[in-house]
């Protein structure tokens, strides 16, 4: 408390595609040991910082905008689980995507075919929850609602 001076934990090496640098971070997560994983929405990839790291390492996405396994496409909100998998709202590809940890490509969860209104579609989506029963809420902006998904 009273404490108003910040501290760079990621980033803060000017706007690119650097490890040590962001272009429009969006998202975070912090895990229980103070790792970081920040969604790097113009670099299509989403970063992990280790608590005390000069720069991140990239944990998905990192090759390019597209809709391949491998690509992401203006990744916006994330979650890690207990088993550090990561759940990403990939908004430029209207889906929501798994990458599981040390997977070279990730798995579509909820669409990926283009944008849509039935229960089983997504449009623009933007940010992501769990429930404690396991449930994840998507934002879908672009059809103006909050789904939740139950996922096996």
């Amino acid at each position: 408390m009273g404490n108003q001076n910040g501290t760079i934990v990621a980033g803060g090496h000017g706007k690119g595609h650097g490890l040590n640098q962001l272009n429009e971070p969006r998202y975070l997560f912090v895990d229980q040991q103070q790792t970081l994983y920040v969604s790097d929405y113009s670099n299509h990839r989403v970063v992990k910082w280790i608590k005390g790291a000069t720069q991140g390492s990239v944990i998905a996405g990192g090759q390019g905008q597209g809709n391949a396994l491998t690509q992401l496409y203006w990744p916006n909100g994330l979650f890690v689980d207990s088993l550090n998998n990561l759940f990403v709202a990939n908004q430029g590809n209207d889906r929501l995507i798994l990458w599981s940890q040390g997977a070279t490509q990730g798995s579509v969860i909820v669409d990926g075919s283009g944008q849509g209104a039935g229960a089983n579609k997504l449009n623009t989506p933007t940010g992501l929850s769990f429930d404690r029963q396991g449930n994840i809420y998507v934002v879908d902006v672009g059809n103006h609602r909050v789904q939740r998904l139950s996922i096996q």
